[in-house]
């Protein structure tokens, strides 16, 4: 399997990265750029974050991998605790840290004389989406916001459940902590994917988990270091926090919302929508689920992710 699920154009080249956050863990990147670009002027810059659970090598090279070809300087990255990048133990989710890595990458980019420090923008795949709005709401150096396939995890931590399920998923983390506690703070991970991609998805599981396995499970988007789900006492800060809640703090800078018509998802898309202040667009693809916004270059909408970049960081 090769390590990127999209072959890199003969245009692009692309270069390993690491940098600190603001933490002090190393997060390690890619960054891309066509090989005629001219680098003695300050470019635009984007930086494309993963699906919730996935590295740079998946949803994230099939963007930068275009962009790059159309004029932007790319960055993509491995979350702290995950990928390539530091952070023990492993698999660790967290609604700072993960809002922090956007950040983190606009410090980077800022400090390469080919990039224009006024013109960076985020784009966010999935649960990216919502980390990415999240750092926007509070570091103005985002001009610019595009989410695709929204997820916001604060939110789908508690979805669809009572309040009764609610304090007894509460009561199995705490009892999970202790676990973890007794074995010297090793926290329980479950990886959802198998070690090597599957031929093709089992029969029987129910949407979205098949939706799920339509990519992560198969060789369209397997990984070996994205194999599903974080640790499990992660899901103690995504019920304890509202990842959106300033929002509307956002404009005056422009919010792009990107959706597929069949995305079990698109409620999320349309909630953030709803709560944002203008300039905002909900921009709609037809005939795409969730995961088609991941890799699927003839339904991702690249003409209009470029108009909408070039229009609003000029």
């Amino acid at each position: 399997m090769s390590e990127y699920i999209c072959p890199l154009h003969e245009n692009v080249e692309r270069t390993h990265v690491r940098y600190p956050n603001r933490y002090g863990l190393m997060l390690a990147g890619d960054l891309y750029m066509a090989k005629d670009m001219d680098k003695t002027k300050p470019q635009m810059a984007l930086i494309v974050g993963a699906p919730y659970g996935g590295v740079k090598e998946q949803g994230p090279c099939v963007y930068a991998n275009e962009l790059a070809q159309r004029g932007f300087v790319v960055l993509t990255f491995d979350p702290c605790y995950m990928g390539e990048s530091a952070g023990e133990p492993r698999h660790v989710s967290s609604p700072d840290l993960f809002t922090e890595n956007f950040s983190a990458g606009v410090d980077f980019l800022g400090l390469q004389p080919f990039v224009d420090r006024k013109k960076i923008a985020v784009l966010g795949i999935c649960g990216s989406g919502g980390f990415a709005l999240a750092a926007a709401q509070v570091d103005t150096r985002f001009r610019a916001v595009i989410t695709t396939s929204m997820y916001d995890m604060t939110v789908a931590a508690r979805l669809g459940q009572t309040p009764e399920q609610i304090l007894a998923a509460k009561q199995a983390l705490a009892e999970r902590r202790w676990k973890d506690a007794e074995n010297g703070y090793m926290p329980e991970y479950i990886p959802f994917f198998p070690e090597t991609p599957l031929e093709q998805v089992p029969e029987g599981l129910e949407e979205p988990t098949a939706e799920w396995f339509r990519f992560y499970a198969v060789k369209r988007g397997h990984h070996e270091r994205a194999r599903g789900g974080f640790t499990t006492t992660s899901n103690i800060p995504m019920m304890n926090f509202d990842l959106l809640s300033h929002l509307d703090e956002i404009s005056p800078r422009p919010i792009l919302f990107v959706v597929g018509d069949r995305a079990h998802s698109r409620f999320f898309s349309d909630a953030a929508y709803a709560k944002a202040q203008e300039p905002k667009e909900l921009y709609v693809v037809e005939d795409a689920e969730h995961i088609d916004l991941y890799d699927r270059t003839d339904r991702i909408p690249f003409d209009k992710i470029e108009a909408f970049l070039k229009s609003n960081l000029k």
